[in-house]
């Protein structure tokens, strides 16, 4: 299984750590890999979803095509916010 990064993404770890979060390509894989939570997005996109800390939640937005798993984005939200849909 191949995972590709868009722009955006890359994009994204710089703007977490700027914020304080450390969030890593691995922590990324590993959320793809053996998610706590799956969804789909408002706009149809898989979503795959893991802990980042005790309160919050690392939400990652992918696609899947020809064996390969794209991360359009990703990003930190409170625990709650998306459990309760799931």
């Amino acid at each position: 299984m191949k995972i590709v990064f868009t722009k955006h993404a890359l994009e994204k770890f710089v703007v977490l750590k700027r914020l304080g979060w450390n969030i890593t390509r691995v922590k990324i894989k590993q959320t793809i890999k053996k998610p706590k939570w799956e969804g789909t997005s408002r706009f149809g996109q898989e979503t795959v979803m893991s802990l980042a800390d005790d309160k919050h939640i690392l939400r990652v937005i992918i696609n899947r095509a020809d064996g390969i798993i794209t991360v359009v984005t990703f990003h930190i939200t409170r625990r709650g916010t998306y459990e309760s849909t799931l």
